[in-house]
């Protein structure tokens, strides 16, 4: 009876219409085995408190959809998150966001659903996605009560796959967006790292497509085959 109640006190509290709309986000849907351009992807990145998994925060989503083989900049999604913290680390002053701008954030929970429902059933594509896979499941399932579960590909990980002559270790953002490159304009902001990722996953879906990878499902198996190698003990 102790631990029903401390689930029950630690639940979120939604209210009839989150509710509702929580239950109408669409369920994720598996990488298909259909040409890349036949794919929406929805790139993301978020912005946090700092880089601590279990401790830190989500304090800004930015992201913008790949429809028809093109960013559709019709298609962005951007929100600041309301967080209430008095001092703010240097990592978020990076960002432009201080304590002001948190507090005049969105509500976590209704920002949470706005941005599920942008995303709907598209699989995600982020540059190191495995924290911000981390970070927003921890997100959904704090405030939402909500367990993510669309595919999340790595675009830091297609990269040195698709472009081994470019002969990287451990490369950032800006050292791919140098090496093609990609004019962009501004850095260290969630719906800006968004368009720069995804400007960089369209040139590595071309180069997919060169090494008769055309389809969503051979690229996830083709990144797993590789990164098993990577991981591989060397003789």
């Amino acid at each position: 009876m102790k631990l029903f109640s401390w689930f029950k006190a630690n639940a979120p509290q939604l209210d009839a219409g989150q509710l509702q709309r929580l239950q109408r986000l669409p369920t994720a849907a598996p990488l298909r085995e259909c040409p890349l351009r036949e794919q929406r992807w929805v790139v993301v990145d978020l912005e946090t408190t700092g880089l601590n998994l279990n401790r830190d925060q989500v304090i800004s989503i930015g992201a913008v959809a790949i429809e028809d083989g093109a960013i559709d900049l019709g298609q962005s999604f951007e929100r600041t998150l309301q967080r209430t913290e008095r001092t703010v680390s240097p990592s978020v002053l990076l960002h432009g966001l201080g304590p002001s701008a948190l507090a005049a954030g969105s509500d976590p929970v209704e920002a949470l659903l706005d941005f599920m429902a942008f995303v709907g059933d598209s699989p995600l594509l982020a540059f190191h996605a495995p924290f911000d896979q981390h970070m927003l499941c921890r997100a959904l399932k704090e405030s939402l009560g909500y367990r993510l579960q669309h595919p999340f590909l790595d675009v830091a990980d297609l990269a040195p796959l698709l472009c081994p002559q470019a002969n990287f270790r451990e490369a950032g953002l800006d050292d791919w967006i140098n090496h093609f490159r990609l004019q962009v304009e501004e850095r260290h902001h969630a719906s800006a790292d968004a368009l720069a990722t995804a400007e960089l996953a369209l040139i590595l879906f071309s180069r997919a497509r060169q090494q008769q990878l055309d389809s969503p499902l051979q690229l996830q198996q083709r990144l797993g085959q590789w990164k098993r190698r990577q991981q591989a003990p060397s003789f």
